[in-house]
């Protein structure tokens, strides 16, 4: 695994990083999940991304990677990376969503006890708070890593501004940002008109989500939209996203990654990582085959000059 540094750092992550958004939590059997994490970490995927909220229902993922950390990776914490995040409804009245100390302290201490850890890696703020000011939210961020409960802080779907100024708090800290997360792909690109040049002034670095936007940047909707695909299941994709635009814009770049021997998934990670700000892109898996198929995007040939501007020419 060719593992990349994050920024000025000195932490080193692998370019595809396992997310346990969707695909983690009671809906799927336990069995499954824990093939796919034993297998992405066999396979060099040292970096987990969670979140409080992810599930179903919320906390599950946790609960369920702090089984298989407790029965089958114990003795491999220190090679593990292990990431969490706040910012989003977790629980009931005022203090279970956003940006302020009380929710993010107190969400930390619910992660590490679902996931049975003394600390995370990396805590991150999920989304910024409009009615929170921005010290405060990460004043808790520099708070955890002092108690020890993290070791690096992090932010996640904040505007450029807004990552200036979070930055700069976290750096009169001394406690530097290390990532940002935002949702980056071929059908996604609003990171480029600001926010990737904020993380590298901050000297840090991106870790996208959703780089193969909800599936549609893969084989599965080359034909339309199949029974049970994420259009149909999923409440972050819908079946009118489909259009027939869209899966003529597929069908032009699924024929791009043909001619270079890949899957259009193979071509879509390979497109966000050719950033030199972007460290890793964050991968979902149903099944150990969509892992391992996915995972056939590092090491692929390089995108040329000529590549990329028929990629601009496509997405218009």
């Amino acid at each position: 695994m060719p593992y990349r540094r994050a920024g000025r750092s000195g932490l080193v992550l692998p370019p595809l990083s396992l997310g346990l958004w969707q695909n983690f939590g009671t809906a799927r059997a336990y069995e499954t999940q824990r093939a796919i994490v034993l297998r992405a970490f066999d396979l060099g995927v040292t970096h987990f991304d969670l979140a409080n909220n992810y599930g179903p229902p919320p906390g599950a993922a946790e609960e369920m990677f702090g089984r298989i950390l407790a029965t089958d990776l114990k003795a491999y914490r220190d090679e593990i990376v292990v990431s969490t995040k706040a910012g989003y409804l977790m629980w009931p009245g005022p203090y279970g969503d956003f940006g302020s100390r009380k929710y993010l302290l107190s969400s930390l201490d619910a992660s590490l006890k679902r996931l049975g850890l003394d600390y995370v890696d990396v805590f991150y703020h999920h989304r910024p708070d409009p009615e929170t000011p921005i010290e405060e939210s990460m004043g808790a961020l520099v708070t955890a890593v002092a108690q020890g409960k993290t070791l690096y802080p992090a932010i996640s779907n904040y505007d450029a501004a807004q990552t200036d100024a979070a930055a700069a708090v976290l750096a009169d800290a001394g406690t530097p940002l290390l990532l940002h997360q935002p949702r980056y792909s071929m059908f996604d690109r609003t990171p480029e008109d600001g926010v990737l040049d904020a993380v590298d002034r901050a000297g840090a670095a991106a870790i996208v989500y959703s780089p193969l936007a909800q599936g549609m940047l893969t084989d599965r909707y080359l034909n339309g939209v199949p029974e049970g695909s994420r259009a149909v299941t999923s409440v972050f994709l819908h079946e009118s996203d489909i259009t027939e635009d869209v899966l003529g814009t597929v069908r032009a770049l699924n024929e791009v990654a043909a001619g270079r021997g890949q899957t259009l998934a193979q071509l879509a990670l390979q497109w966000v990582l050719r950033n030199p700000v972007v460290v890793s892109a964050i991968i979902g898996a149903s099944s150990v085959a969509q892992l391992e198929q996915n995972l056939g995007a590092i090491g692929g040939p390089e995108l040329g000059a000529d590549e990329l501007a028929e990629i601009d020419r496509i997405l218009g």
